[in-house]
């Protein structure tokens, strides 16, 4: 079974990645950034191709870097001395976006190890 063969909603998880990182792109006020053009292009490529590789490789960074910024989130949270309106406003949409990203992740991680085909060696 070929990617480009399974339902559209296989492919969701790249397009949202995608949108995440539009998301940050446009937050940074940085015309040239680097690290989102990189971001960006491997996954646009990889929605493209759908290298099996890739599509573990680029979800296992991105779910490590989700799990180290939801602590990030976490330690600036634990920062504020009283609990208030902006501290709960930080965790909730901070938690919320790598949570979604993190799950993201793991879909796409579950998809190029369970669903893409392996390639066997002709012998």
């Amino acid at each position: 079974m070929s990617l480009k063969k399974l339902a559209w909603p296989w492919q969701i998880p790249e397009f949202l990645l995608m949108a995440a990182v539009v998301f940050y792109w446009v937050s940074t006020a940085h015309l040239i950034n680097p690290v989102a053009i990189v971001l960006l292009t491997l996954l646009i490529l990889q929605w493209w191709l759908s290298i099996r590789w890739i599509g573990i490789l680029l979800p296992s960074v991105l779910l490590l870097l989700s799990s180290y910024m939801m602590l990030a989130v976490w330690s600036e949270y634990k920062e504020y001395p009283e609990p208030n309106a902006e501290a709960y406003r930080l965790l909730a949409i901070g938690m919320g976006l790598f949570l979604l990203t993190g799950s993201l992740s793991a879909v796409m991680i579950y998809k190029y190890t369970h669903l893409y085909p392996r390639h066997k060696r002709t012998d």
